[in-house]
């Protein structure tokens, strides 16, 4: 009688940047995966990468080419992880060859949130204080805020979640402009003042939900973590990705989105806007949720016609500079 061997089960290992915001969001992945498969280990192995290591300059002048994720793909392209978890907004719309974007989970609140010092607590982001300095590292936020409120001063401000709340409550700012659901992550979500509504602020291409990389070529693994995908936000954010992909934009320009899904129906809002807030265009398609990406495409023909291109290539002629 022959006797048959089994082969162990197989150990995972999973990516992650080593900020307390990604590892919140890896060991939440991690956790519904040992759900899903209980007889299969995932090891969480943290790597720095250079957009943790550069803190002094803003995000734009560094350029956005990978710059939370080059050091995780690189580890899955040597085989040294498996897949790697991403904030989505953060994962270049064009990958790596040999990597695929595996599973896109179920999002949180997508919108930005105002969070003040304690002087205005019984203020709103419409009736701050003329000259108020407000702190964000996003241009998109950056551009549109300024288009609404120009008579708020903008500051950098970079660092974790916790350093950066530090400088708001020692004072270096009168308020924080933050993602809700990195907040909401991490147990913070006391600090959120004002949902920012989307007349003000649209949000961040893929902004709330956590993006699964992996190699294209690992079809066992491309078929575990189909386990924990969302399809309303996978479509919700392909369309997203497609829009921002289209236009050429990168993760740290001034494009803005909102996706709202009602039965088959896909409906993407996005914008287009200069630093300066002075040069904006705005639109919004309606298509097929399963058809998503055409969706997105669309979107940004539409806006291409508006001055979109214009815009984009003035901001990036200024990015290059070093401005």
């Amino acid at each position: 009688m022959t006797s048959v061997v089994s082969s162990p089960p197989r150990t995972i290992r999973i990516g992650s940047r080593k900020s307390q915001l990604a590892l919140v969001q890896t060991y939440w992945v991690q956790e519904q995966l040992k759900n899903c498969y209980p007889d299969i280990t995932f090891e969480v192995h943290t790597m720095s990468t250079q957009g943790d290591k550069i803190l002094d300059v803003a995000l734009a002048k560094i350029g956005d080419k990978g710059l939370f994720t080059k050091e995780l793909e690189l580890g899955m392209l040597n085989q040294e992880i498996d897949f790697a978890v991403h904030s989505l907004k953060d994962l270049p719309t064009h990958l790596p060859e040999g990597l695929t974007l595996a599973a896109i989970t179920e999002r949180e609140n997508p919108a930005d949130a105002l969070v003040v010092h304690e002087k205005h607590k019984d203020k709103q982001i419409d009736t701050l204080p003329e000259g108020a300095v407000i702190g964000t590292s996003s241009l998109r936020r950056l551009a549109q805020l300024r288009h609404h409120f120009p008579h708020f001063t903008f500051k950098d401000v970079r660092g974790n979640l916790i350093t950066r709340l530090a400088k708001l409550d020692a004072g270096e700012y009168d308020a924080l402009i933050l993602a809700a659901a990195g907040l909401e992550r991490l147990g913070m979500s006391d600090r959120t003042h004002q949902i920012l509504p989307k007349e003000i602020s649209l949000h961040a291409v893929g902004q709330g939900a956590l993006g699964i990389e992996c190699r294209a070529d690992d079809s066992e693994l491309l078929s575990l973590l189909k386990a924990i995908e969302h399809p309303q936000t996978r479509d919700r954010c392909l369309a997203e990705r497609s829009f921002l992909r289209s236009l050429e934009g990168g993760c740290q320009v001034p494009i803005g989105v909102n996706t709202e899904i009602s039965g088959e129906n896909l409906t993407l809002t996005g914008i287009v806007a200069s630093v300066d807030g002075q040069k904006f265009v705005k639109d919004t398609v309606t298509g097929i949720a399963n058809n998503a990406e055409a969706v997105g495409t669309e979107l940004a023909e539409l806006l291409r016609k508006q001055g979109a291109q214009e815009i984009l290539s003035e901001i990036f002629a200024v990015i290059q500079r070093g401005s």
